[in-house]
């Protein structure tokens, strides 16, 4: 992804946006030009003219003289435009600019001219764009985290920031930018499924949670989420119950899709489960059995709950699974549930061996299963066996 920063200059009360020469000899005016390829823009300056190093990216160009005629190249060479024609013209390569912008993914160095309700206002050469509030970097809000948003806005105006162009549509005179996106650019190369990170809670919503990142500079660049099935191994009702704006919590990166630019996260993966921490806990370690498989019977050493062996022969009919081992069992000390329940453990599988767990009252079973299934197409099949039976 290129990566490039563009200047403004100011002559009189417009901007420069395109490269100006001068037909006379004698003119005072100072001019500039830009060229922008896949490196950094370089811009020149002289009285005389200037001076283009690369192929410049923002065409046509614009020639100004000092009796008011100009000419557009490769629009129309016998095209003369009166000074009144000179600013539309203008306006209309910026767009072209700013479309070029948004194709090519580069960043752009906006100034920030103003704020209104919705967002900050951003120059870009002789266009002013938005940059909605949501679309900001959470940098801002975590750095000031005392401050509203209106108040970060008015302390904004007159800083650059880096955007990115994520809008340019010319007829309906709409240019957005997104400084979250030109975070993205910048930072998403840095993180790794299997990352840790602390981090910042931002909004909650009824899915899950959206939780700023920080990065060793001490600054929170980028936003995960963490749905609301990561938060806690406990059945989580209301996330808001657990997590509000402004916690601190640590997290760990569990997915990144970098052509949407998302982030999963997840807070209960740094936590044991609790469940096999139970599991642990009541069996012990020379309690198991590694002799009671199922025989063509159906038959166990280690006799199954009460309407576990239907599931269990339920199982063995699906596709993928080939082998189910009762391992061991134990006692736990209170009665969690009289009915039946089963549980995918989150423990990585080990070669083909894939764990469940069965809980009756305070009997807990742990089961082995032989399987070519990852943990997905265990819970389907599950699901589809629990169907089945009455």
């Amino acid at each position: 992804m290129s990566v490039a920063a563009m200047g403004i200059v100011s002559v009189g009360n417009g901007f420069l946006s395109q490269f100006f020469t001068s037909d006379s000899a004698a003119s005072t005016h100072q001019f500039c030009c830009f060229s922008v390829n896949s490196s950094p823009l370089h811009m020149n300056f002289s009285r005389s003219g200037c001076l283009v190093k690369r192929g410049s990216l923002l065409s046509p160009r614009v020639s100004v003289s000092t009796t008011g005629n100009a000419k557009i190249d490769g629009v129309d060479d016998q095209l003369s435009l009166s000074p009144d024609e000179i600013k539309p013209a203008r306006k209309s390569a910026d767009w072209k600019a700013a479309r070029t912008y948004s194709e090519r993914g580069l960043i752009f160095e906006g100034k920030v001219e103003g704020f209104n309700g919705g967002g900050l206002l951003i120059r870009f050469y002789s266009l002013v764009g938005f940059l909605p509030f949501p679309q900001m970097s959470p940098y801002h809000s975590c750095k000031e985290p005392q401050k509203t948003i209106q108040e970060i806005a008015r302390d904004l105006t007159g800083s650059v920031l880096s955007v990115k162009v994520i809008q340019a549509d010319e007829d309906r005179r709409r240019l957005i930018f997104s400084e979250k996106e030109a975070s993205w650019l910048k930072f998403s190369n840095k993180i790794n499924v299997g990352d840790t990170y602390q981090a910042k809670v931002g909004s909650v919503e009824d899915y899950g949670a959206f939780v700023h990142l920080r990065f060793p500079d001490g600054s929170y660049h980028l936003t995960g989420l963490v749905h609301v099935s990561e938060v806690s191994w406990d059945l989580v009702h209301d996330v808001r119950d657990i997590l509000t704006e402004g916690d601190d919590v640590r997290v760990k990166i569990i997915n990144i899709d970098r052509e949407k630019s998302r982030i999963t996260l997840s807070i209960k993966q740094l936590e044991e489960d609790p469940l096999l921490e139970t599991l642990d806990k009541v069996i012990h370690k020379d309690a198991s059995v590694h002799t009671n498989s199922l025989d063509s019977n159906g038959s166990s050493n280690i006799e199954p709950l009460p309407g576990l062996e239907t599931i269990i022969e339920e199982l063995l009919q699906e596709d993928g699974i080939y082998d189910i081992i009762i391992s061991r069992q134990g006692f736990e000390k209170r009665v969690v549930s009289q009915d039946l329940q089963l549980w995918l453990s989150n423990a990585p599988a080990t070669g083909d061996q894939f764990t469940l767990l069965a809980r009756a009252g305070r009997q807990v079973q742990e089961i082995q299963l032989t399987t070519s299934l990852d943990q997905e197409g265990i819970k389907r099949a599950l699901q589809r066996v629990l169907e089945r039976v009455p």
